[in-house]
């Protein structure tokens, strides 16, 4: 009976701020709450809907192997990059609650879409840079490794092309690999895999693209 009690007053407590959450951070936001008793259909509280889940809806995979960590699960995972079914990105974090006998008991969890952010500041770009001379004029990074190099050269053609690589289309993407290919950063020895890394896919995808072009 105590059990239960402490388990209903935590979920009543994670559901209050669930709801403070999303009232701060708007449509964009969504804070889900699984009850781990049944991973099946673990998610019992929705506020928001970035995702198109409904409740009953199962754990994620992401949630199951941080139950399944031994010796113990990891307690937090902030700020990690989630992507929808239709390419959007998001920004997540999760935290394992547990009860005051250290069994963990319910996850709470924050989805937040950045898509509209990103898109506002590609939207202010113009009016930041100096048209003249190109919206994004040439500069030099001082890298202190290879892998540096590669990734603000990667970001550049992100910004080039406008689209995050997640939400790209295919001839965004052979844009993107050409851009890439043109920057000389495939002169680097493992270019072709931080690369795929970087746009979540595989090493055959990003030769695809380079056969391309």
């Amino acid at each position: 009976m105590k059990h239960s009690l402490e388990k209903k007053q935590i979920f009543s407590n994670l559901q209050n701020i669930a709801d403070g959450i999303h009232a701060l951070f708007g449509p964009n936001c969504e804070v889900v709450i699984h009850d781990l008793d049944d991973l099946q259909k673990s998610l019992v509280y929705m506020k928001g809907d970035v995702t198109g889940r409904k409740p009953g809806a199962p754990a994620t995979d992401l949630l199951v192997k941080l139950l399944r960590q031994d010796p113990a699960p990891a307690d937090h995972l902030h700020n990690y990059k989630s992507v929808t079914a239709d390419g959007r990105c998001l920004k997540s974090a999760t935290s394992i609650i547990r009860d005051s006998n250290g069994t963990p008991v319910a996850a709470f969890c924050v989805n937040l879409d950045t898509t509209a952010y990103f898109n506002a500041i590609q939207a202010l770009m113009p009016f930041i840079h100096d048209l003249e001379t190109g919206i994004y004029p040439s500069k030099e990074n001082f890298a202190d490794s290879p892998s540096e190099t590669i990734k603000t050269l990667f970001v550049q053609a992100v910004e080039e092309i406008g689209v995050q690589p997640s939400a790209m289309s295919i001839e965004e993407k052979t844009r993107f690999i050409e851009k890439m290919k043109h920057s000389g950063v495939f002169q680097f020895k493992g270019a072709v895999e931080q690369v795929a890394n970087l746009m979540d896919v595989t090493k055959c995808t990003v030769y695809n693209y380079l056969k391309k072009v």
